[in-house]
């Protein structure tokens, strides 16, 4: 099955026009993505790869019926690109911009909890169900179909996991990068529910690291709903308190909140399988003998 995206959904692409979605737009399509429209203002009525570009998402989504939009747009336009992709009734939305303010984001969250929209990042690689679509700017080639789910807030460590497990014979069923920003527009908890109740997916993998508490929300959720295997990798044990260390989210506080510590601890008690790297968990993944 796999969740979000399959080779059925139907994709927009605002920013298509520009050097970035013109890019990814083509790959996207070589890997057999649906791509219906692309969004870019003041462009309408022209042709991208003979995609059709319109003014707005709306218009595109009332003629295309798309299920998802993926921005290709600047931090400083991501949240008017969002509002406008909620507004039109696009049911997933994914932001790659890193750095959206702060406050632009906050403003996205909630507004995406009104509307019913599940929007993914910013600063996100996107997503893909490996042999059937994929929305994002993700290396495809190492990607290959098979059971295992896996969530990331970092993409490096998406990609050598992928990487090592893909060359180990075993697939993937989704793979979701959530962003690495302060304010994601969702979390781990969101797509655990998902995960589990996808035939396909036979064993879930959760990339985090330090900073915020979605691993320890992901923690208590997984105790009281999930029973498929977990493996989790938390990255950044080493980093000295009150730094940002590469992604705006991934600061611990001075009181240690958001340490690798306390996320493991949580994580070990709710039954998961913690990884010290990603070879670890191949390794564990290959012991579960569930794929």
């Amino acid at each position: 099955m796999s969740i979000l995206i399959d080779e059925k959904t139907k994709l927009i692409i605002q920013g298509i026009t520009g050097r970035e979605g013109t890019f990814h737009g083509q790959r996207m399509l070589e890997y057999g993505t649906k791509v219906v429209a692309g969004v870019t203002p003041g462009k309408g009525g022209s042709e991208v790869f003979g995609i059709p570009v319109y003014d707005t998402v709306r218009e595109a989504y009332l003629k295309t019926k798309a299920d998802a939009s993926i921005l290709f747009v600047p931090p400083k336009f991501t949240a008017i690109g969002a509002y406008e992709a909620m507004d039109a009734g696009i049911p997933l939305v994914i932001t790659i911009a890193e750095h959206v303010p702060v406050h632009d984001m906050m403003s996205v969250y909630n507004i995406s909890k009104s509307t019913g929209s599940r929007v993914i990042g910013p600063n996100s690689f996107g997503v893909i169900s490996p042999g059937k679509s994929k929305a994002g700017f993700m290396h495809d080639k190492i990607f290959t179909q098979g059971s295992v789910g896996i969530m990331s807030r970092s993409a490096t460590n998406c990609y050598e996991t992928v990487f090592l497990l893909t060359n180990n014979g075993i697939g993937q069923s989704t793979v979701i990068g959530i962003g690495g920003d302060m304010i994601p527009g969702s979390a781990f908890i969101d797509y655990l529910g998902m995960f589990e109740a996808d035939e396909q997916t036979k064993v879930i993998v959760l990339i985090g690291e330090i900073g915020g508490s979605d691993e320890e929300a992901a923690a208590a959720f997984i105790r009281e709903n999930v029973k498929k295997p977990v493996v989790a990798l938390i990255a950044g044990k080493n980093a000295p308190r009150g730094t940002s260390m590469g992604h705006a989210g991934a600061i611990v506080s001075a009181d240690g909140t958001g340490s690798a510590q306390n996320k493991e601890e949580k994580l070990l008690a709710a039954g998961v399988h913690i990884a010290e790297g990603t070879e670890h968990i191949v390794q564990i993944i290959k012991d579960l003998k569930c794929v």
